[in-house]
């Protein structure tokens, strides 16, 4: 069989969208339980990602000639983690997290009574892509490039110009996830106490917002107020009220339809470029990029836990890049306290420069 032979196989896309089986063509049975799996989500973000992640799977059957249901054992599972690590595309975070998507759907079958064979993605512990919990696979920025980011968004031209600012700083400010930002509409920008807020379904399902401070809506109302679509007289309404319009994306394309997770992964890259940043860019380092920084200005981890909407706080600290820096020790904030009537120094021996 030529999984077993050690070579790169390449996923084979499904044709129109579908579900690709051992002979490349759509199954509709195999649509069909997909689909009804995915229903089980509540959250758009989870079903697209574990969407995503099973179909980077069934490609890599298909093109193996492996039909998903019948014929994939735990033997196809290891060739499948392996190809990706040969590949190199793929973090071990990234193909744990298909593992896991993978092993989620053939549970789901196996509760559901859809078959009676054991999960191949059910693999020994030992087995699976080791991560590292205390060092990230993302990048992060500095406060210099997070800054240049700004700047070159702020510099771009061209009738998305605007649109361009407000990306970029909804995305380094808030922490959202791109998912979040494409998926969300006009309606769900609001006030909460005073604040200006967004709210939207967080992954997982439960309803989130996030407080946009003044350089996030400064650009967020100087995008809006040249948006065509959303003139007073077609602002959009709340669905259900009387004489209803569609929902409006919150960021749109000169037609008005929503922007797509790639149109924003190239912007960010575009501009990185313009920027000088020696970074592969993506909507994922922003996010860290925002958990590094403001725990870097003070914030409290349980504050960027709740911005960044991550049900447990060991997920956060892998976010804060700056949790292995020496000069956030708590032992330097202790001596401080402990010798601030003594007049000596309790800081680090070396400035930032000499480091």
């Amino acid at each position: 069989m030529t999984v077993l032979s050690g070579e790169v196989l390449p996923a084979v896309p499904a044709p129109h969208g579908g579900v690709p089986t051992a002979g490349g063509a759509v199954d509709d049975e195999l649509e069909e339980l997909l689909r009804e799996w995915l229903v089980s989500y509540a959250s758009p973000h989870t079903r697209d990602a574990y969407q995503r992640d099973l179909r980077h799977w069934l490609g890599f059957l298909a093109g193996c000639g492996v039909d998903p249901l019948t014929e994939a054992r735990r033997v196809h599972t290891h060739a499948w983690l392996r190809v990706q690590e040969a590949a190199g595309g793929a973090s071990a975070a990234t193909r744990a997290r298909r593992l896991a998507a993978v092993s989620a759907f053939y549970s789901w079958l196996i509760a559901e009574d859809r078959t009676d064979r054991a999960n191949p993605a059910a693999i020994n512990p030992k087995q699976k892509p080791k991560t590292d919990p205390t060092r990230p696979s993302t990048a992060g920025l500095s406060r210099a490039q997070a800054e240049a980011l700004l700047a070159a968004a702020d510099a771009d031209t061209g009738p998305q110009a605007a649109r361009t600012a407000a990306i970029v700083a909804l995305l380094l400010y808030t922490g959202l996830r791109v998912g979040e930002l494409v998926g969300a509409d006009v309606e769900q920008l609001g006030y909460d106490r005073n604040h200006r807020v967004l709210r939207f379904t967080a992954k997982g399902g439960g309803p989130h917002l996030v407080a946009l401070p003044a350089p996030v809506t400064r650009r967020l109302d100087a995008y809006l107020a040249g948006r065509p679509d959303l003139t007073e007289a077609r602002m959009p309404m709340l669905v259900g009220q009387a004489g209803a319009r569609p929902r409006r994306p919150l960021v749109a394309t000169t037609s008005g339809a929503r922007v797509d997770r790639g149109a924003v992964w190239r912007l960010l890259r575009r501009l990185a470029t313009t920027a000088k940043i020696p970074v592969k860019m993506s909507p994922h380092v922003l996010r860290h990029t925002c958990a590094t920084l403001a725990r870097d200005a003070g914030a409290r981890l349980e504050d960027v836990q709740e911005q960044l909407g991550h049900a447990d706080a060991r997920t956060t600290r892998r976010y804060d890049h700056g949790g292995q820096r020496l000069d956030r020790a708590p032992a330097y904030t202790l001596a401080a306290y402990l010798t601030a009537s003594d007049g000596h120094s309790a800081g680090p021996l070396l400035d930032h420069a000499d480091r």
